[in-house]
């Protein structure tokens, strides 16, 4: 079961966790703001978390700060034998690799096991570590329309219709960064099971953060352990850098462990991760992803409010049309002027700005974050009449 919003905020039960905000105070020099961060992507805010730095504290004593070597000569204490097998647990999953980072994953993954003959179907709006990856290891490269099943199925019926020999890998993510959709995990297993495709799922964007048991869509669509591979990070919801890759058979990742030349994670990242795992696991965790999500319903409220386009499903991440050249670049402009921190990445090629939500913001900087997106477009579209108006009066002289 996807997660649900009303988008008129009076009618929104106190029992649902969201309610109207208090209005934001008028934005102005006297009330300027200064670093408000909805840039960062510490979602369930466990980086400062007592048993989190407890936990790096006492690896830090028992074994230092050490100079990390490949994975295979690292010799941990058995830390990340632990959380290979908690990661696989965690995911319903025979087993787990530990990668550097969520990139050095995808690497991994596309390296060891897609040969040049080989075919890769991807959705269109992955973007970095996996199309990238793809595009080096093959030329027979086949995007299919962003979260589009059918379009996926024509892609697959046409590779199997002139080779029926060689592999076919299915690329998509659980929650797409781009719009904060989601694919139907499910459709994609059943047509990859009719063409004799292997389905990878990037799960970066919603593992440990989403979800009553933080295990993201892949829970919330009944699809744990129903994927070939799995492939995710930890630096949204598990305080440390690291990525990992999960598997179905032992097989897979005893030969990506082969060709494994990769640094380790050190011991103090094992440690780190492994109680985020912990955390996330009980009822603590359920409680943060509750508050989580409380903010981030109501500050899709609270954008709505003000007119404002909002993308996507409720997720951690909140997507805002704004739009593209000068105007995204004056909106821009102003936004920095209100201090407000948040995810420009994405603005130039999609128009759309990307707002981080923690369950550490409170109420108020929910209220100011939307307050300030809303003065800085209407700043922006000012500037662009006056420079309008200014063109037609000079083209009238």
């Amino acid at each position: 079961m996807r997660y649900r919003e009303q988008t008129d905020a009076t009618t929104q039960q106190p029992a649902e966790g969201v309610r109207r905000l208090p209005s934001a105070p008028a934005l102005g020099d006297d009330h300027a703001l200064r670093g408000l961060d909805f840039a960062s992507q510490d979602c369930l805010g466990l980086s400062t978390h007592p048993e989190i730095v407890a936990a790096a504290a006492d690896v830090l004593r028992r074994f230092g700060v050490r100079s990390v070597c490949a994975a295979a000569e690292a010799g941990d204490p058995g830390l990340a034998v632990a959380l290979e097998r908690r990661i696989a647990d965690f995911l319903q999953m025979e087993t787990a690799l530990l990668c550097p980072t969520g990139r050095a994953a995808a690497r991994t993954v596309i390296r060891g096991l897609v040969r040049p003959a080989d075919h890769v179907v991807i959705d269109a709006a992955i973007r970095g570590g996996l199309r990238d990856d793809a595009e080096a290891a093959t030329d027979n490269l086949q995007p299919f329309r962003h979260l589009d099943a059918d379009h996926c199925r024509d892609r697959l019926q046409a590779i199997r219709a002139r080779d029926a020999r060689n592999g076919i890998l299915v690329v998509t993510e659980s929650l797409s960064p781009l719009d904060s959709g989601t694919p139907d995990l499910a459709a994609l297993r059943a047509l990859c099971d009719e063409f004799g495709a292997t389905l990878l799922v990037d799960v970066a964007q919603d593992l440990g953060c989403l979800g009553e048991d933080g295990r993201g869509h892949l829970g919330l669509q009944d699809m744990l352990g129903k994927a070939d591979l799995v492939i995710g990070s930890f630096s949204k919801s598990f305080a440390s850098n690291g990525g990992f890759v999960a598997a179905r058979t032992r097989a897979v990742t005893a030969c990506l462990r082969a060709g494994e030349t990769e640094q380790a994670l050190s011991p103090i990242q094992l440690a780190v991760i492994l109680k985020a795992f912990a955390i996330i696991g009980v009822a603590e965790g359920s409680e943060r992803r509750a508050r989580l999500m409380r903010n981030v319903l109501n500050l899709r409220t609270a954008l709505r409010e003000r007119a404002l386009s909002v993308c996507g499903e409720p997720c951690t991440s909140v997507s805002v049309e704004i739009g593209f050249g000068e105007r995204a670049r004056c909106f821009t402009h102003h936004l920095s002027e209100f201090g407000l921190l948040a995810d420009l990445a994405g603005l130039e090629e999609t128009g759309r700005l990307r707002l981080h939500v923690t369950a550490g913001h409170s109420d108020a900087e929910v209220a100011r974050a939307a307050a300030c997106v809303a003065a800085a477009l209407d700043r922006a579209q000012a500037d662009l009449s006056r420079s309008a108006r200014r063109t037609r009066l000079r083209a009238a002289a």
